[in-house]
């Protein structure tokens, strides 16, 4: 789709394509808030039945409320198109990632605990959403997430394929099938291997799409009604795929043979789903998953017969052998180097009690406009900024400047922490004052290593504050030279300077601190509407940093100022400081 509109909502970007239609993250343009739009096939206006069927079922599918399942906001027709608003699930950096994608990267495949952890979520999501069957559960449409006690995963496109109907989804599959195998009329198909460089996302989704069908919805002179036994069998497909990496097909092997390691009772849930009656299947997976969980493998499996061991006699050692040498230079053995877990010092939080509070200023600059109330949780968060004795142990622990995606952590030559002969140091005096030279990513991958994430910038603001009062600075309404670090020729040890009112220290000069939102110029007039622990714009160029650094004028230094820089700049003034969810 090249519109830039539809609707009230402008396009951002396409994040996903299938045989159900294209979705796009897109924008509202009155609310300012990101959605999901999945954009059905146009050639669905024209068919009366797809019209009965959306009229009649679409409503029920936006009365489906649960964690984890994509929550349906608004269904729509515009520009000779139907489409759905969805909710957007993106990550900390605003992309969408789904079960492919993630199990891509995960080298090794799952352990058993996330393999648990993704089943528990989809079968709580199927069991609820019954009568309503999903119908075309695959890679795909599983959203996968970070939450509070591990992966979060979320179902999407519940119920899409019993509106848009089995005739105009197979007509597409038929479609992108012929042109993956490159037919035409009046050709004959010559086997051989397939070009997989050639495959389209579409032909892709087919071929995983199809691999999740039970037996009643591939037989074309199938009688039984699709409902929800579909979803049974794709659960079990999805669990076997998630052990393996591989479809079932044919005569399988169950884990049982193959994964010695696991502990609980797959073979179970496998042969309680993927049966191809599906009168024999599970008629709940809560059922399953709770027997799954409640008896080990150990005394659920049957012993497996091994056949015994054929023991080799041993041979008396050749009584020569001790007057032969071995005439080869030996092999160069390093010595052992001793591997030291190396611990963290961590800096004392002060906890900031959730309710709701003003952010922002009318008499400020344009991107702080309008001031209004938000309503945040309780939250913690750092007394004074990591300093360069924290983050030299944290880059004594990475072994490099470099995170896990090749990100800069921080540049050394404009910090105080030197690397001379592979060991690291810092500058005499030093050791206190906050850690300069720190990226946005260095300062995330800081954060998660000892426990904790970074403030948003909703929380950083109102802990600068020290309270409800409508404060300029966090001294007060004025700020001078003695109550924190600025326009001087470096930065200071910290806690230095007084604390504001919540006992924070150096939440004006010493260092611009890193929070974790994207940065947007008029993002303040959406925080309007969505009052509720606000994170910032879905995505951006640029990540918030807050609160003037040692060389600032005193203007930068009020509570409302907001700055803004690249995510990987590096220079002597960005530091950071953690916070923490409270329970």
């Amino acid at each position: 789709m090249s519109k830039k509109t539809i609707g009230d909502y402008a396009v951002i970007k396409q994040i996903g394509q299938g045989s159900l239609g294209s979705v796009y993250l897109a924008e509202h343009r009155f609310l300012k808030k990101p959605f999901a739009i999945k954009v059905l096939p146009e050639e669905l206006s024209a068919d009366r039945g797809f019209l009965q069927r959306f009229e009649k079922e679409v409503a029920m599918l936006a009365t489906i409320d649960h964690p984890h399942i994509v929550k349906v906001h608004q269904v729509s027709f515009a520009e000779g198109v139907y489409f759905i608003v969805n909710d957007c699930i993106v990550d900390t950096v605003g992309e969408t990632t789904n079960l492919a994608q993630y199990l891509s990267n995960k080298e090794g495949g799952l352990s058993e605990e996330e393999i648990l952890q993704i089943a528990a979520q989809v079968a709580s999501a199927l069991d609820h959403a019954h009568p309503i069957a999903h119908r075309g559960l695959k890679l795909n449409n599983i959203l996968i997430g970070q939450g509070k006690n591990g992966l979060h995963v979320t179902l999407s496109d519940f119920g899409l394929s019993r509106v848009i109907g089995s005739g105009a989804i197979l007509s597409r599959s038929f479609k992108a099938i012929t042109e993956l195998l490159a037919l035409k009329l009046d050709d004959r198909y010559t086997p051989g291997p397939l070009d997989m460089s050639k495959f389209t996302k579409l032909q892709l989704s087919f071929y995983q799409n199809y691999a999740f069908l039970a037996p009643e919805q591939k037989s074309i002179a199938s009688q039984k009604v699709i409902d929800a036994k579909a979803d049974i069998y794709a659960f079990g497909v999805l669990i076997y795929y998630l052990i393996f990496q591989e479809y079932p097909e044919g005569f399988f092997e169950m884990p049982s043979k193959k994964r010695s390691d696991f502990k609980l009772n797959w073979d179970m849930l496998l042969y309680r789903c993927l049966q191809a009656d599906p009168e024999k299947r599970a008629d709940s997976l809560k059922n399953v998953m709770e027997e799954l969980q409640g008896a080990a493998q150990s005394s659920a499996r049957r012993p497996i017969l091994k056949p015994q061991e054929i023991v080799r006699p041993e041979y008396e050692q050749d009584p020569g052998a001790i007057f032969q040498q071995e005439k080869v230079v030996g092999r160069y053995q390093a010595e052992p180097v001793e591997n030291i877990d190396v611990e963290p010092v961590l800096t004392e939080m002060i906890v900031i009690n959730g309710g709701t509070f003003y952010r922002g200023s009318n008499n400020g600059g344009r991107d702080e406009m309008p001031r209004h109330a938000v309503n945040l949780s309780s939250f913690a968060i750092d007394v004074h900024p990591v300093t360069n004795e924290q983050f030299v142990r944290f880059l004594e622990a990475m072994g490099g400047e470099k995170d896990g995606n090749n990100n800069d952590i921080i540049r050394l030559r404009e910090s105080r922490i030197k690397r001379s002969g592979g060991k690291l140091n810092i500058e005499s005096g030093y050791a206190k004052h906050p850690v300069v030279g720190v990226t946005w990513y260095g300062a995330i991958a800081y954060a998660k290593w000892v426990g904790k994430r970074l403030p948003t910038e909703a929380e950083w603001e109102i802990a600068a504050c020290g309270g409800p009062e409508e404060i300029l600075y966090p001294a007060g309404n004025n700020i001078e030279r003695s109550q924190a670090n600025f326009f001087s020729s470096d930065t200071t040890a910290v806690m230095s300077y007084p604390p504001n009112a919540y006992g924070l220290f150096d939440m004006a000069g010493n260092v611009y601190e890193w929070c974790q939102d994207w940065y947007g110029y008029h993002y303040y007039s959406a925080s309007v509407q969505e009052p509720n622990s606000p994170k910032g714009p879905l995505q951006g160029v640029y990540r918030v940093l807050r609160g003037g650094c040692w060389k600032s004028l005193k203007e930068d230094l009020r509570c409302a100022h907001r700055h803004r820089n690249n995510p990987g700049t590096m220079n002597g003034t960005y530091g950071f400081r953690c916070a923490a969810d409270v329970c």
